[in-house]
């Protein structure tokens, strides 16, 4: 058994070591470091038992759990490692090379059995890019992409192509997760004016125009990413596009799409315009969360019914990653934004934290699902480099920041199987720690001389909005939307403050009933008797019909005219008096 606390594995111009986990951070005995800055790539096998690593010389495998060394390799180029599921086969893959005579290379993706130690195969791939065989979980097939078809294999017999998926210019493929029965999701891209689409289909069953189980064209489509949920039930696409010609964009435009294995597929509607930065599908398979649209940007969990179920408001961030145990999301904003992070509760929708990692270039949750770890690391940034290990609650536990002349290159966790840590009762109280927390430094905003003297106004150039809970309310059909919500409020608040003041000038008077709580209908008819009043109730919703429109286009983006921004303004005086006249009646 592998130990019961994930290991660390850090790789920078110090060397290629290991650290235990928590609550301990020593320089671990299970991997003896390797000094020098010759190690290009390491990587633990899917249930952390296996380690292998290139330190320029030979491709070393050692076993965690018993720190014996099991194999070596004389590949001194190889850049990228990769063990099967089931620590069968380990693949590793060379930089492609010709000859100055112009003929053909030797193979650079060698597939090694572990058992032996024996080549099982050598294959020619020529780009990095999905270098690596896909392999079902079980290891009964696997897969790769060869000149635009998907060949299968059965039971790690490289000799022999099991299988075909044969369609014009497979661009890539996903194959599931989970047992069997195998499904695989397939791209092609678009050309010639036809739209690109992806498939799914079930292995082996590629044949006859009915094979597919699903199918999704759209256009608009430079490339794809496609992500499986973990019960293999469903596929989330995202299709992006280079260019963004309307302009609005610079990196692009991009749509979501969701496509279930019987058949189903819909658009995901975002209610905001502009970039899809992240989407995540939780662990239970059930509900994915989308990080999306202009900065500040927004974040929204849907269902499987592309519903939206809970809206976390806007805020600076760009990403979005669920704990294995799926019941803890953690919104971050890395990269070109402040790090800051916000820790949710999934189940109750409450924030737990607000934790702010300033500079970090990578995160990772560690399987247990009660720690986090956060890195700063080069090429990316030179400076500053190191990484933290955080508590969910916020608290710091363990930091270590490289010498000044030294870098950090890779930092992650050991892998454990699903199910080794099973989650735990959710504490919103901090725990304690010995690191000394840093308050992060707030920039202050710029003041001409003229201002400096003068109160500060607090301005904003967007207006945040809060989260809110998207489930329909029971007895009603649809959530309200926001400024319906907004609108009910103001109308309760008036009506209690009117019915207050009307008791306190004749308490001798029966109570009136509390008014419910559903959203006034501007478009209602009332009659007072009186032809004149109901005239000007007429027209004053008329007018408030006119502003709700107005609204609408300004939130789609729409620049207004300065006469209707006034009208806009006069919102609250038309509904005081269109209040006034209605309790009149």
């Amino acid at each position: 058994m592998a130990p019961s606390t994930p290991l660390l594995t850090v790789r920078g111009s110090e060397g290629l070591y290991m650290v235990t986990g928590p609550p301990h951070f020593t320089e671990s005995t299970v991997f003896p470091r390797e000094s020098g800055k010759n190690c290009k790539v390491y990587t633990f096998s899917k249930d952390g038992t296996l380690f292998a690593w290139c330190n320029g010389e030979k491709v070393n495998i050692i076993s965690v759990t018993n720190k014996g060394q099991l194999h070596s390799f004389d590949l001194p180029k190889t850049v990228c490692l990769e063990f099967s599921p089931k620590n069968t086969v380990l693949a590793t893959w060379q930089p492609y090379t010709t000859s100055k005579d112009g003929t053909a290379g030797t193979p650079n993706l060698q597939l090694y059995d572990l058992k032996t130690g024996t080549c099982l195969k050598s294959f020619i791939q020529k780009k990095m890019q999905n270098w690596c065989p896909s392999w079902s979980e079980d290891e009964s097939i696997s897969a790769r992409n060869v000149n635009n078809e998907v060949h299968f294999f059965e039971n790690n017999n490289f000799n022999i192509i099991a299988n075909k998926l044969h369609l014009q210019k497979i661009n890539d493929f996903v194959l599931s997760p989970g047992p069997q029965p195998y499904k695989v999701a397939v791209y092609v891209p678009g050309s010639k004016g036809a739209p690109s689409f992806v498939r799914l289909y079930q292995y082996p069953n590629f044949g006859g125009p009915h094979a597919a189980l699903a199918n999704k064209s759209f256009f608009k489509a430079d490339k794809v990413t496609m992500l499986w949920n973990k019960k293999a039930t469903a596929v989330l696409v995202i299709a992006s596009t280079d260019v963004d010609k309307t302009g609005a964009s610079y990196y692009g435009e991009q749509t979501l799409h969701y496509i279930a294995t019987n058949g189903e597929s819909a658009v995901v509607q975002l209610p905001k315009g502009g970039p899809i930065y992240d989407v995540a599908w939780n662990s239970s398979s059930t509900e994915f969360c989308a990080v999306y649209g202009f900065m500040p940007a927004k974040a929204t969990i849907f269902n499987l019914k592309c519903d939206p179920v809970f809206d976390f408001g806007t805020g600076p961030r760009n990403a979005a990653y669920y704990s294995p145990q799926g019941h803890i999301l953690v919104l971050a904003g890395f990269g070109n934004l402040r790090g800051q992070m916000e820790v949710w509760d999934v189940k109750n929708y409450k924030l737990i934290s607000k934790p702010v990692a300033s500079d970090s270039t990578y995160f990772a949750w560690c399987p247990d699902g009660e720690h986090i770890l956060t890195a700063t690391c080069a090429p990316r940034l030179r400076v500053n480099n190191g990484y933290k290990i955080w508590h969910y609650t916020g608290s710091v536990l363990h930091k270590y920041d490289v010498p000044s002349n030294g870098e950090l290159w890779q930092v992650s966790w050991q892998p454990f199987l699903d199910g080794i840590f099973p989650a735990k009762a959710i504490t919103y109280q901090a725990v304690p720690s010995e690191v000394p927390s840093e308050e992060p430094k707030v920039a202050t905003a710029y003041r001409p001389p003229a201002l400096r003297n003068k109160p500060v106004t607090n301005s904003k150039l967007h207006e945040e909005e809060p989260p809110q809970n998207m489930k329909p309310q029971s007895g009603s059909d649809k959530p309200l939307s926001k400024t319906a919500l907004k609108n009910q409020r103001k109308h309760e608040a008036k009506k209690a403050a009117k019915q207050e003041a009307r008791s306190d000038k004749s308490p001798d008077l029966p109570s009136t009933p509390a008014p419910q709580s559903t959203p006034r209908n501007i478009t209602s008819q009332s009659t007072s008797g009186d032809p004149e009043v109901d005239k000007k109730i007429k027209n004053l919703k008329k007018k408030l019909k006119a502003i709700e429109q107005l609204k609408e286009q300004a939130a789609s983006g729409k620049q207004l005219e300065k006469n209707q921004l006034e009208k806009i303004q006069k919102e609250t005086a038309l509904l005081q008096e269109l209040e006034d006249l209605e309790l009149g009646i």
